[in-house]
């Protein structure tokens, strides 16, 4: 570089520099404190929403769309803070945000389909769901995802879009489930008192509800046993103790009325010619 493009360079730095520094500290301030007057708002709007006893399952998506809205309103005022023009930051905005909607099609997929879920409502926080291959408790419904609670305890994140238009279950809407669990007996055991057995079992639990009533029904005549369906109903939160409850002491019910429950076996019979 000479002498003469270097000088040019300096000159335009001394004339223009100091402008362009405040512009740029001042486009700083307004990103870091916009930022914070926008969480605060956030919240704000939160708190009321707690206070009006907004739906839960609503509450933390307007949250994060709030936020996020904020944030968008407060980078194009730093960028203007810098000099660019609003309407041209919104044509080039524009620009980049359909070649950014092609790029990422499935976000937008996965916020329409928050979108959607948020309208039709087929679950709340607090629902047992089972969608996409997992179980569990609703946590939260975000713009872009759905947080679930296994009963393992585990953190499942599943994407709104899917979610939307797959099949899902839920199990707490009605308010119970029924449980079904399957019990074999041998073939030479007696039902009516397998059966009698089993009911008094399922009525001795109190987490065991009363109506619908629970049942025992022969479900198939099986290779090694005949094969009883134990269907009892309970509350959604409630099945797993039902669940294990249930294939426990019936065991040992069985085993005080001399019920055996057959292994699998397999007679032989060998022809003389």
């Amino acid at each position: 570089m000479n002498e003469e493009a270097l000088k040019g360079i300096t000159d335009w730095a001394t004339q223009n520099g100091p402008t362009y520094l405040i512009k740029l500290l001042g486009a700083v301030a307004v990103w870091i404190i916009g930022g914070w007057i926008a969480k605060r708002v956030a919240n704000a709007l939160n708190r009321q929403m707690e206070r009006r006893r907004t739906d839960e399952t609503l509450r933390p998506f307007l949250y994060s769309l709030i936020l996020w809205s904020l944030k968008l309103m407060v980078g194009i005022a730093a960028i203007t803070t810098l000099g660019v023009q609003a309407t041209s930051f919104v044509a080039v905005l524009g620009a980049a945000g359909l070649a950014v909607g092609m790029a990422l099609q499935g976000s937008l997929g996965n916020f329409a389909g928050g979108v959607l879920l948020m309208i039709f409502k087929p679950f709340k926080v607090g629902d047992l769901i089972e969608a996409q291959g997992f179980t569990g408790v609703v946590q939260e419904l975000q713009i872009f995802a759905t947080v679930l609670a296994t009963p393992e305890n585990k953190k499942v994140v599943i994407p709104n879009g899917p979610l939307a238009g797959g099949p899902m279950v839920n199990y707490t809407e009605r308010g119970l489930i029924r449980v079904d669990t399957e019990i074999g007996i041998a073939y030479d055991a007696d039902i009516k008192a397998a059966r009698d057995a089993l009911m008094k079992v399922m009525k001795s639990n109190d987490k065991i509800l009363s109506e619908p009533s629970p049942s025992v029904n022969v479900l198939a005549l099986g290779d090694n046993a005949v094969n009883l369906a134990v269907r009892p109903f309970c509350k959604p939160e409630h099945y797993w103790d039902v669940f294990f409850y249930t294939l426990e002491e019936g065991k040992n019910a069985l085993d005080a009325q001399n019920i055996g429950i057959p292994f699998p076996q397999m007679d032989v019979h060998m022809i003389k010619e």
